[in-house]
This record gives structure tokens, C-alpha cells and sequence, in this order.
């Protein structure tokens, strides 16, 4: 089963074609966006833009004339996922059982970065110049932070537990998503649990080392790619 592509559909802001532009100019725009979610999704968001363009079929300029950034063709692509990954951690703070939302929140998150390749350098990493992006990152950290203090409040996550043990997941699940569709997510799954089984408060646990100074955007180092 080939890997599939980005299930967004629709465009962010900084995607979306303005209106009364001709036929052929939305034909391009949604084909640079299909491209993208394709490419993105197979290879992660360090693929060339000019890769992009070629598939698909117009040439570079056309490419900057509808995402003059390579950062705000990434936001374009990913924006479904990007609202899907915050509505996730929405309807976790919404639900009765902390640790409930908190394992429901984290299967939704790692499922998506398993899915998709460039989901994780979208969201998790690089900061492409788009404030919708960065708005959504930082709903994603406070609900996260929020989420992990909800389940610490019941005695149901350890107490030692750090937001920054998410990231911690996130770069691990990163390194199983590389092989086949179908293998990725039930690396991830398994990974997922032992994980979530580690967390829970039991009595006699011992207690971990100092948690590490990390955020969502530790995850990927910054991009210098500008082609």
C-alpha cells in the first residue's frame, strides 16, 4: 500500500486562491498544493520546491507567484492537519477523565506524524513565516501543558511527568515512521503504550532524571533550504 498523501483538502490563508483569479491560475494553485501534499507526505517538507513545481507541471515562477515562500507553501499544505492536531488536544481538555483526553491526544498526534512524513517538520519543527502556524504550535503547547497538569491533579500521571516527556515521545516516534505505512503505525502504536504505560502513577516508581529543556520546536532543527 503506497504511502498516501496529506488528507488536507483545503487551504489556509495564505493558500487560498483569491478570488477572481482566472481558471488556469486556480487549475495551478490547486496542483502545486497537491504536489506539495504528496511530495511532503513521502519525503517530509525538505523536498526542493523545484521538485514541487515539476510534479506539479508549471514552472518556478508560477510556484512563487501563488506561495512566494517555500514556508508559506508548507502552511498551505498542512492547514486541515494543523486545525485536526489542535482540535485533538481540544477535545482531550474537554473530557472528563484526564488521562483519557491526555492517551486520546497523543494516539491522534503520533497516528498523524506516522501518516505523514512532513506532518512532523510542518507542525513539530521548523517555523515556516506563517502566524497561523506559529498560533497553532503554541495552542498545541499550552493545551499539552494543560493536559499533563489535569492528569498530575487526579494522581493518575506520575508526578515527575514533564511536558517536555512529549517531546521527548515525539522525536522517538519520529525515528519509527520510516518504514512502510502499514509498519510505521504499528511501530508507532507499540511505542505509543510503553510509553503511556511508563507514565502512569504506581506506587514505588522510582524517579526519573531531570527532564530535558525541550520544546515542540526542538524537534527539527531550522531549515536552510531555500530552493
Amino acid at each position: 500500500m503506497p504511502v498516501q498523501p496529506s488528507r488536507n483538502q483545503s487551504s489556509s490563508a495564505a493558500g487560498t486562491p483569491v478570488r477572481g483569479q482566472r481558471a488556469d491560475a486556480r487549475h495551478n494553485h490547486a496542483q502545486l498544493l497537491q504536489a506539495a501534499r504528496e511530495a511532503y507526505a513521502l519525503n517530509g517538507t525538505d523536498v526542493p520546491s523545484s521538485t514541487i513545481a515539476r510534479r506539479a507541471g508549471v514552472g518556478a515562477a508560477t510556484l512563487y507567484r501563488h506561495f512566494p515562500t517555500r514556508g508559506s507553501l508548507i502552511a498551505a499544505a498542512f492547514s486541515e492537519q494543523l486545525t485536526d492536531c489542535v482540535a485533538a488536544l481540544d477535545e482531550a481538555l474537554r473530557d472528563d477523565d484526564p488521562w483519557r483526553g491526555l492517551c486520546s491526544a497523543l494516539a491522534k498526534v503520533c497516528r498523524m506524524q506516522a501518516e505523514d512524513r512532513g506532518f512532523s517538520a510542518a507542525f513539530l519543527g521548523e517555523s515556516p513565516d506563517d502566524p497561523d502556524l506559529h498560533r497553532a504550535r503554541a495552542r498545541a503547547e499550552a493545551g499539552l501543558a494543560q493536559l499533563v497538569q489535569r492528569a498530575k491533579n487526579t494522581g493518575q500521571l506520575r508526578k515527575d511527568f514533564d511536558p517536555s516527556d512529549v517531546t521527548l515521545l515525539l522525536l522517538a516516534n519520529s525515528g519509527v515512521v520510516r518504514q512502510s505505512p502499514e509498519t510505521s503505525l504499528a511501530a508507532s502504536r507499540r511505542l505509543l503504550a510503553y510509553f503511556l504505560q511508563s507514565c502512569r502513577a504506581t506506587d514505588g516508581a522510582p524517579f526519573l532524571p531531570p527532564p530535558a529543556p525541550l520544546r515542540l520546536d526542538d524537534l527539527y532543527g531550522p531549515s536552510h533550504r531555500t530552493d
